[in-house]
């Protein structure tokens, strides 16, 4: 299956990515908001843990530290997060890279990171 899936749902929860996952769901975007270093961490590594031999792939929204720690393999930034993202610690753990852009200006910024998908 490619990735990204050009229409993917994206969820709050790992009670979710684990019924899209049950489902065959090809892709699907974990993005919980606000959440601590702490909290990250589990609810990615939690959300891995429940993609395990399925064909999901779990897209980490904004939580990049977390996402490399837990060994996710695909992250999805926002403007706002790719300003304080390391890209190099990215590419190092070979995380895939999604950004999202709005308008020109943002795809500009967001091409320049050169990411693997807008």
């Amino acid at each position: 299956m490619p990735y990204p899936d050009p229409f993917y749902p994206v969820v709050d929860s790992v009670a979710w990515v684990a019924r899209l996952a049950k489902l065959g769901v090809g892709t699907i975007q974990l993005r919980a908001k606000n959440l601590d270093d702490a909290q990250a961490l589990q609810i990615v590594s939690d959300a891995l843990e429940v993609t395990k031999g399925t064909p999901t792939k779990l897209v980490v929204n904004d939580y990049w530290r977390a996402a490399i720690v837990a060994g996710a393999q695909h992250l999805h930034l926002g403007q706002e997060d790719l300003v304080d993202a390391d890209l190099n610690e990215i590419r190092k753990a070979r995380l895939t890279l999604g950004i999202s852009t709005h308008d020109d200006e943002e795809l500009a910024t967001a091409l320049r990171a050169k990411p693997d998908y807008v």
